[in-house]
């Protein structure tokens, strides 16, 4: 290695540090959207695509390094990226979707070509700076490096964020538009008379009731029973326990339609169809495994010292659970409810099966029921979807805040 070789070695700008990264991403990213080229039947545009997909992993490679010439080719590879970005934007309608899907490509190859043609680069590439400068640079990296990271970082959250909200916004957008229509400009025209007509109908009012009653009775009863057999599979040793364990674990491992025959030949002979309690039956036995599991796990961080010094202040067992475990288990307890509810709330499957009465139906079956082959109420449809996430919003919102309060309240005052 000459000198050259080790001081280039020895000190590289932020920015060619920061484009070893970002070209794979951007390379990665780029060959996964091909399928949207695909998918478009643009088989040109998928060419262009995975074209530039090879070109961002070569530019990757052709990086400077000290070897002659390597800028001047990365420089050139680069500006023929931008190229093919540009002529799939231009060929494309130019909507906001196919600005985000190309500037994939368009942003990274700019950002190399600037970076590559910046005279901090070029001066560094052919060993034209001195120590003092070097040790400036170094020092310059630790700043830049963290920023390059963290817009970096922001910037894919960002997309994932709006990859997110694009459907949320969509179905706003039905549901705020007069008519049925899925399609459209957004935010053309608003109307309130799809909430008006589902506000105003008692079969959501009776969907709503009975989805309450199936969620709140899950979750209760699903407490009732997972949280002291929780607590008892962590605590105690007993014959056959890494059995049952093993067994909650294989049960999880098939899928839940292969229950559905049996499940209904059960409830039939039990009289249990058309009713909320078979449901709730249903539900809490279903979701019991993983609630058992959820809470062993946590009951296992709790310090047994805890229990045992409550014992020595003339606590019994009864006691200890109530007034040590149980507090301190708040957080797993809440995680374990929530999950209980939403899995009843969001269930249709069982559901459709069990109940064949409208005035029985829980809010996924209602809302299919919206659907029909004969017609689609889309507006409708959209808007009690909107009114049923709702409350799942709302749990979520307070859950979280209560799951941080009790554990810290738990870490402090255990």
């Amino acid at each position: 290695m000459n000198e050259k070789e080790a001081f280039i070695a020895w000190y590289t700008p932020a920015e060619m540090l920061t484009l070893r990264a970002w070209l794979i991403v951007a390379a990665v990213i780029n060959f996964l959207l091909t399928g949207i080229d695909l998918l478009r039947d643009d088989a040109l545009a998928a060419q262009i695509t995975m074209l530039g997909t090879f070109l961002l992993l070569l530019l990757r490679l052709m990086l400077p390094n000290g070897e002659a010439r390597r800028r001047d080719i990365g420089m050139v590879i680069a500006g023929v990226i931008l190229a093919c970005g540009l002529i799939n934007l231009l060929s494309s309608p130019l909507s906001i979707f196919d600005i985000w899907l190309r500037s994939w490509m368009i942003i990274p190859a700019a950002i190399a070509l600037l970076w590559l043609s910046s005279a901090r680069v070029s001066q560094w590439d052919s060993g034209r700076i001195n120590v003092g400068a070097a040790e400036a640079g170094l020092a310059r990296n630790r700043l830049m490096l963290a920023r390059y990271s963290r817009i970096g970082a922001h910037s894919i959250l960002l997309h994932a964020v709006v990859l997110v909200l694009i459907p949320v916004l969509w179905i706003i957008d039905v549901a705020i538009s007069p008519g049925n229509a899925l399609g459209g400009a957004l935010g053309d025209a608003f109307t309130g008379e799809h909430f008006s007509k589902i506000l105003s109908s008692e079969s959501f009012w009776l969907w709503l009731r009975n989805s309450l009653i199936v969620s709140i009775g899950t979750t209760i009863f699903g407490l009732v029973i997972a949280v002291p057999a929780g607590y008892a599979f962590s605590r105690w040793r007993f014959r056959g326990r890494d059995q049952a364990m093993f067994s909650f674990l294989l049960v999880q491992m098939f899928p839940g339609v292969i229950i559905l025959v049996p499940y209904f030949l059960v409830m039939k002979s039990l009289g249990l169809l058309n009713s909320n309690l078979g449901l709730i039956l249903a539900y809490s036995v279903t979701a019991l495994p993983l609630c058992v599991w959820m809470l062993k796990g946590f009951f296992d961080t709790i310090p047994r010292e805890l229990e045992e010094a409550a014992l020595l202040d003339g606590c019994n067992q009864a006691q200890v659970f109530t007034k040590v475990v149980l507090p301190l288990s708040l957080p797993a307890v809440a995680v374990t409810a929530l999950f209980s509810f939403l899995a009843a709330w969001n269930e249709f499957l069982l559901a459709l099966t069990f109940n064949t009465s409208n005035d029985m139906y829980t809010l996924p079956v209602g809302l299919a029921s919206l659907i029909s082959s004969t017609g689609q109420a889309w507006g409708d449809f959209a808007a009690a979807s909107l009114l049923v996430s709702l409350p799942v919003v709302f749990l979520f919102i307070v859950f979280q805040k209560f799951l941080i309060q009790g554990l810290s309240a738990g870490g402090v005052k255990g």
